[in-house]
């Protein structure tokens, strides 16, 4: 008969003010099971934890309960004080009597008998405990980072400063994401290329890191601390180590097509350099628009190369990479344009998007950095800058906001009044946000200096006539209608997640949210680790952000990494599923249903087998099992049965 101890917690007025805890440890004393039982204004607090450390050695306690808040909150921090008692941290159960129980009662009557009930299920359950360990394995002192833009380039920067190496797996043939094409960055208007570049030097020139371009994740095998990943890399047609940057080959290419770097404001050739601060610094031949590489159907960019770095028979190949953490930092895309048809976007060339903004502000853009309508190259005297195109819409676009979309535009204002200063820019807004550091001075300087004028209002339709575009809208702050002419309107697009992140998502088991976004295992408490143990979140791949907070949050995910790299052994709870395999028939229906791959049909035994490091201890074999062979430890059949009894008993 095991000696149980019973804690429980006030949590201030949390708990107190809906459950009358003198009444709950008074009538629990009465318990059997029960040892001793206190109560406490804070369990969590230093007094509260000794407390408790001092009554399992004075007590004899061999199990405690403690009644306070979530698991999730504290169940770590007491389940260190048991073990420093000299107990096994197993044998210590939370009952959660705060978020299901006073925060969901009123009446304090239903709220001080459902929180009895919900200890005397918690010392049901402790009564069958066993007492467990953790289960530990090698860690694998390498990391994965998957995406190359500011988020992926800052983590593998400070995984690689602290000794560790690092893969890096970018898509696109450089380095650099969408920062790399904006023309100035808020609210400082630092040029996004003078400090975007020497980062992205530093990763290529770093010992420690290893970049693969053109690149891509294809599989993930494996557990936290031991991943094995197989990278597929399109074929190197031209070779980055014999490139030498003359141009010849470019120059000769008869293919011409529109230049994402450029947002398809200029043209490129089907064998370029995507933009001149481009790492790797080499020449890429864009299979999709080569007029034929199987057979060779042009073949003078390969005829004019001196330096012989062109091959043709180059293959697309699959690399194979050991990790211990992997990164995401797969960034984001613009809210497709198409869905925006009343504004006009593809049938007018002077209705814009923000980043195509960017490209003609900067000095390395189709008009080096020269205000001009992409129509007909003049330069524009009024323009509309539109915001939330798309964003906070839930009836027909995004519901969320896009976030960086207010201070984007404000910036876009300026710049455009400091390259035309006889120039109107009108801001279409919902309403301003602007949380950030200097972001509301920002602003507001935009407005009086600048000399920006704001209309509150969503727009309605946008068309052509003449030689303007006329844009119709609603000033919500007069109620009445608006109609503006402009030169050119630039549309604040909202954030998605970049293309192909639900299929890259299912491939590595992670989870994504509603609005496609990664999703983090918790908000305020692991806001950088995604569900999966061993996967970190880093930039626009878990949601809308602006670049310090990107930054801040890529190097919140590379110490998290640092932290899961530098330790000898990984340690996963022991609190897994298991499988009697005399009542196992080996039918394999757990296998399938297993969503972490933890399971593998031993057929020459004819049982299933458990790797215990990849379990979760989720229970899909459990309910899934049809021999009752699968159990889960501290939380078996008997055990719920117990519990349910004393529910159904009161």
């Amino acid at each position: 008969m095991k000696r149980i101890g019973v804690f429980v917690c006030h949590c201030g007025v949390n708990i107190k003010e809906t459950v009358d805890v003198e009444k709950v440890t008074v009538e629990l004393k009465k318990h059997p099971d029960i040892t001793h039982i206190e109560n406490y204004m804070f369990m969590c607090s230093d007094p509260g934890q000794n407390l408790l450390k001092n009554a399992i050695k004075e007590k004899k306690l061999d199990g405690v309960v403690v009644a306070a808040c979530s698991p999730t909150l504290h169940e770590s921090t007491f389940r260190n004080a048991v073990e420093e008692a000299g107990l096994n941290q197993y044998q210590c159960e939370i009952a959660n009597i705060r978020e299901q129980c006073s925060w969901v009662h009123k009446e304090m009557k239903d709220a001080t008998h459902k929180a009895k009930v919900i200890i005397q299920t918690a010392v049901a359950k402790l009564k069958l405990n066993e007492s467990l360990s953790a289960i530990s394995a090698p860690v694998t002192r390498r990391a994965l980072v998957v995406g190359g833009g500011i988020a992926g380039i800052q983590a593998a920067i400070d995984i690689a400063d602290a000794g560790y190496e690092v893969v890096m797996v970018e898509k696109k043939p450089s380095l650099g994401g969408h920062m790399i094409q904006l023309s100035e960055t808020f609210p400082t208007l630092d040029c996004s290329q003078c400090i975007l570049t020497p980062k992205m030097v530093q990763v290529s020139k770093d010992e420690n890191v290893k970049l693969h371009v053109n690149s891509e994740v294809e599989a993930v095998e494996g557990y936290i601390g031991n991943f094995k990943v197989k990278i597929k890399q399109k074929a190197q047609l031209v070779n980055p180590d014999l490139c030498n940057l003359c141009d010849d080959c470019s120059d000769i290419c008869p293919v011409l097509v529109p230049d994402e770097h450029e947002e398809g404001l200029a043209w490129r050739k089907s064998i370029f350099i995507p933009f001149p601060q481009a790492i790797p610094a080499t020449f890429t031949i864009d299979e999709d628009s080569c007029l034929g590489l199987d057979p060779i159907a042009c073949g003078k960019c390969k005829d004019v190369c001196e330096a012989e770095a062109i091959n043709y028979d180059a293959k697309t190949q699959i690399i194979e990479e050991e990790v211990g953490a992997i990164i995401i930092a797969t960034g984001y895309d613009l809210y497709p344009e198409e869905n925006l048809a009343e504004y006009g976007y593809g049938k007018y060339p002077d209705v814009i998007t923000s980043l195509q903004f960017e490209r003609i502000l900067s000095a390395t853009g189709p008009t080096n950095g020269e205000v001009r309508r992409p129509s007909d190259g003049k330069v524009p005297k009024e323009v509309a800058f539109i915001h939330c195109c798309g964003s906070r819409d839930p009836d027909r676009h995004l519901s969320y906001c896009s976030k960086i979309c207010c201070m984007y535009s404000s910036k876009h204002a300026k710049l455009y009044k400091h390259k035309v200063p006889d120039g109107q820019p009108y801001n279409f807004y919902i309403d301003i946000r602007s949380g950030g550091k200097q972001y509301d001075e920002f602003v507001q300087q935009a407005m009086e200096e600048e000399e920006l004028l704001m209309i509150r209002g969503k727009v309605a339709r946008i068309y052509k006539e003449n030689d303007k575009m006329i844009i119709h809208g609603v000033d919500t702050l007069s109620g009445k209608g608006v109609q503006l002419e402009a030169d050119m309107v630039v549309l604040a697009m909202g954030i998605i997640p970049s293309a192909g992140t639900d299929e890259f998502a299912q491939k590595l088991k992670l989870n994504t949210g509603e609005d496609g976004f990664m999703v983090e295992a918790h908000p305020k408490l692991r806001p950088v680790e995604s569900i999966q143990a061993g996967y970190f979140l880093a930039g626009t791949a878990q949601g809308p952000k602006d670049i310090p907070e990107t930054v801040s949050q890529a190097s919140g995910a590379a110490s998290k990494a640092l932290a899961l790299l530098s330790s000898d052994e990984i340690f996963h709870s022991p609190i897994i599923a298991t499988v009697d395999t005399d009542l196992c028939s080996g039918c394999g229906i757990c296998v399938a249903t297993c969503p972490y791959d933890a399971r593998e049909l031993n057929e020459a035994e004819g049982v299933v087998e458990v790797n215990d490091i990849l379990c979760e201890g989720c229970g899909a074999c459990i309910s899934a099992c049809p021999s009752n062979a699968c159990q889960q430890k501290n939380f078996t059949n008997r055990q719920l049965s117990e519990m349910i009894k004393i529910v159904a008993a009161n």
